[in-house]
């Protein structure tokens, strides 16, 4: 491209070591972008080496080290990149008018990047309100003690635990599945730590191979699935080499499960009053999203929207018709799930989207996707990038590449949602199911607890790639 020429051809000195820096670091220096579309809101203003524009590299840089940190300074992550997002854009507006840029320019791609952030945060909103709807009615709780009160064998345990994630978190997310067969896991396995760790990484291996297939199980593929790259049945044909994936490693690793039996204690947790009404009206919305997108070409999140009034009524009736002397009776307040939402992750989005706006405005997105998708070539990129996300995080890297905005066919970009959807799975800290479990069963389940077994995830990892390769790149 003509403006990475003329950017390459004025890196001189420290300002051009670091943009430099930057290109060749691509995930790293500029791992969290926004979450867009193929359409609209593209500008560029062409101040990658300008002080101004380091200084904003700089900003983000520092904002998401913070986040990477949040496990150790417990600072939460929304709050740095809000901070960094607004003295982003105060940076981009003085290079503005600097450049004398077109103001209508500049105020569209922040409309643009509105619109986005709007579209995620109620598709989210509505999946987390009915989440928690559930866990209030105790659906997660009764499945967790009705597997403990089977008393199977740990070996038996370590795979049902799999199957089960594997299979349910392209349904409730791979965060939500992952917190789920821990508590499983960490009930049976209570004095026996060596089953505690691998079965927390077979958990985290699952839950993120099971969410590469479904635009409902893990962000990144959400994402994939609103910018349109790819509908909604067509993630289906990832389903074999997800399943390769979590099977190359399971296999491997069970052959270091203990071969006893736990010592538990039974407990039964029964479910309250329209449990299940809710979980199938949950899948009435999901249904409801699918069919606006397909049918009627409208977008996802007007579905899910749609779908929470079934759960708003629902919730109306249960209220109305709870006696005095049930548990139901003046608790069961709808907008009380609402409320309950992960709103830090809801806003740190936010800063996510805004912040790498505001970079991609200056121009570094466009200097990035050159080096990385014209330089090396996508297979090869999407490949490397789905390793780095077991650094970065997935979510993060995926949204630098919606940002970036390739132009790929139909199999890269499925070939890219499943090397970041389960390229996580190599590291702990690699996908929020892993950090979630290592809080859950600290000191037990770690990063060199994860570290120890990454050399069989890996194999899976090259494995669910080259079935891919295989059965759904084009041949000829």
């Amino acid at each position: 491209m003509h403006v990475v020429a003329a950017a390459n051809s004025r890196l001189t000195g420290i300002a051009g070591w670091l943009v430099a820096l930057s290109v060749a670091s691509a995930a790293l220096l500029l791992p969290v972008a926004v979450y867009a579309s193929s359409s609209g809101g593209g500008g560029n203003l062409g101040q990658t080496t300008s002080v101004l524009g380091l200084i904003a590299l700089v900003i983000f840089v520092l904002a998401y080290s913070l986040v990477m940190a949040e496990e150790f300074i417990h600072l939460r992550k929304s709050k740095p990149v809000i901070l960094a997002a607004g003295l982003i854009w105060i940076i981009v507006a003085i290079l503005a008018q600097q450049s004398d840029a077109d103001p209508a320019e500049m105020r569209a791609t922040l409309m643009h990047n509105l619109e986005e952030y709007a579209a995620l945060f109620l598709f989210l909103l509505v999946a987390m309100t009915y989440i928690n709807a559930m866990t209030e009615r105790n659906v997660f709780e009764a499945l967790r003690a009705w597997l403990i009160r089977m008393e199977f064998g740990y070996r038996k345990l370590f795979w049902i635990t799999g199957f089960i994630a594997f299979f349910l978190s392209p349904i409730a997310d791979n965060l939500t599945t992952a917190l789920l067969m821990g508590a499983v896991v960490l009930s049976v396995g209570a004095g026996n730590p060596k089953f505690i760790a691998i079965g927390c990484v077979n958990i985290v291996v699952a839950a993120n191979a099971g969410g590469a297939f479904s635009p409902f199980g893990d962000i990144t593929t959400l994402m994939v699935w609103q910018s349109g790259h790819a509908s909604f049945f067509q993630f289906f044909v990832l389903f074999l080499p997800s399943l390769v994936n979590f099977l190359v490693p399971a296999t491997i690793m069970s052959f270091a499960v203990p071969n006893e039996n736990p010592r538990i204690e039974s407990e039964v947790v029964k479910v309250k009053r329209g449990a299940f009404v809710i979980c199938g009206l949950g899948l009435c919305t999901i249904a409801t999203a699918v069919s606006f997108e397909q049918f009627l070409h409208l977008p996802p999140f007007l579905g899910m929207m749609t779908g929470l009034s079934y759960l708003f009524f629902f919730s109306y009736y249960i209220q109305r018709t709870s006696g005095s002397d049930t548990d139901d009776f003046g608790q069961f307040n709808i907008f009380n799930r609402v409320a309950q939402a992960e709103w830090d992750t809801l806003f740190f989005f936010f800063g996510v989207i805004f912040c790498v706006g505001g970079l991609g405005f200056i121009g570094y997105l466009e200097i990035m996707s050159a080096a990385l998708y014209t330089g090396w070539g996508a297979t090869e990129a999407n490949i490397t990038l789905g390793a780095i996300s077991a650094i970065i995080d997935n979510i993060p890297v995926m949204f630098a590449i919606l940002t970036m905005n390739p132009e790929m066919g139909l199999h890269q970009w499925l070939l890219i949602t499943l090397t970041t959807g389960v390229g996580g799975s190599l590291l702990s800290i690699g996908s929020a199911a892993g950090v979630a479990l290592m809080g859950q069963a600290r000191g037990v389940y770690t990063f060199f607890s994860h570290v120890k077994w990454s050399w069989a995830i890996a194999l899976g990892y090259g494995a669910s790639i080259y079935v891919h390769l295989l059965i759904n790149f084009p041949t000829g």
